[in-house]
């Protein structure tokens, strides 16, 4: 049986909202936004928000908006999709990778503080995997060093920390609508904020340097960060979807949990106990994983390793040069023994009872043959 590692969750509903914004003769960015727009602001708690073509664009907007310059130091967790530290570099900065803890891949802000100079301007806490940072050990951070906290909310949607929306916690937050995000408008980002200040260059900034989208005068330099309405009209129909999505995505992991946590060898990742969990993987270690992946291959089910590191990423290799020092693996070695040992297992909504039993079945029939079982 041949298991993917991800299919949209899409359906008639998703195609009679898009059909809405055909009949209606707006293809653009217009009313369909401003709901969602509405939508999203009510769901996260956050006082302002705009939208943007994708989450590293979200990213790099956010950036700007807070003020973030070139030779600025913005602090990166190596954990993290490449867009995280990519939108650093595109305005100009530097970004500073430190580690992340054993226990759920989050920022490890004492290695933060390893990391943090005069250049320090932002910090950038990533939620990764359906669960959130410890944001009271950011702020505190943040007050202490005096720098900007930006949150990468892409897989957080949903997401609460001690009851707060993640991505509206700090200075400014961004989010990703991908299509393998909890909810998705195939590509786009939002971006949310609580200061007014920041809000206002969010807009001059994502709309060619001006508040009013039809006039020629441009008091600022800006740009075409826009999104269409056929984008907001599938994200409003997925938003509505969001309750069925979180519980589906709970019954996946339960099953995984039930069936696999008594294999010896096999450790799972362990949510923040501060805030709730969206699976946005099932994610599980073991030292066998390069094996197992192998194994799961040969039975036609995809899976897919965790983060590869920042640090080893090629495309910052010019960062190494007179700091080559800083990128020795024993700094980082938590992201190391993520990416080592890590594997995510297929966990898309739409996936079949069936197809769990079957993937949890490999994964047993791999340990048994390992003598690895309980």
């Amino acid at each position: 049986m041949k298991v993917p590692q991800f299919i949209p969750f899409i359906n008639s509903d998703d195609y009679d909202s898009l059909k809405e914004s055909f009949d209606n003769s707006w293809i653009t960015e217009g009313p369909k936004a401003k709901e969602f727009t509405d939508k999203l602001l009510e769901l996260t708690g956050a006082k302002y928000g705009v939208f943007a073509p994708n989450g590293t664009l979200a990213i790099y907007l956010a950036l700007k908006a807070i003020g973030i310059k070139e030779g600025d130091e913005v602090i990166v967790p190596n954990f993290t999709f490449l867009g995280s530290a990519s939108a650093v570099e595109m305005v100009g900065a530097i970004p500073i990778f430190c580690d992340v803890n054993k226990e759920n891949f989050q920022i490890d802000l004492e290695d933060a503080i390893r990391v943090t100079t005069k250049k320090t301007k932002a910090i950038m806490p990533v939620h990764v995997y359906g669960t959130a940072v410890e944001m009271d050990e950011v702020l505190d951070y943040s007050n202490k060093y005096n720098v900007k906290v930006i949150e990468d909310a892409a897989q957080g949607i949903g997401v609460l920390y001690k009851g707060r929306h993640v991505g509206t916690i700090g200075e400014i937050g961004t989010f990703s609508f991908f299509a393998d995000k909890t909810i998705t408008t195939g590509e786009g980002g939002f971006i949310t904020t609580n200061n007014k200040d920041v809000y206002e260059n969010l807009l001059y900034l994502r709309n060619q340097g001006r508040i009013d989208r039809g006039s020629f005068i441009h008091p600022r330099i800006g740009y075409n960060f826009r999104i269409t309405d056929l984008q907001a009209s599938l994200g409003l129909s997925q938003l509505s979807k969001l309750s069925q999505i979180q519980k589906r995505k709970t019954e996946i992991y339960t099953t995984y949990f039930n069936r696999l946590s008594k294999i010896k060898g096999i450790t799972f990742f362990s949510p923040n106990k501060n805030a709730n969990y969206i699976p946005f993987r099932v994610s599980i270690l073991t030292s066998k994983s390069k094996d197992l992946s192998d194994f799961m291959a040969a039975n036609e089910i995809e899976v897919r390793t965790f983060f590869y590191p920042l640090h080893n990423q090629p495309c910052f290799d010019y960062l190494k040069k007179d700091n080559n020092d800083l990128f020795d693996d024993v700094l980082f070695k938590n992201s190391v023994y993520g990416y080592e040992n890590g594997v995510c297992l297929p966990s898309f909504v739409s996936v079949t009872d069936e197809q769990l039993n079957h993937v949890c079945s490999i994964v047993e029939e791999f340990f048994t043959k390992h003598s690895l079982q309980k």
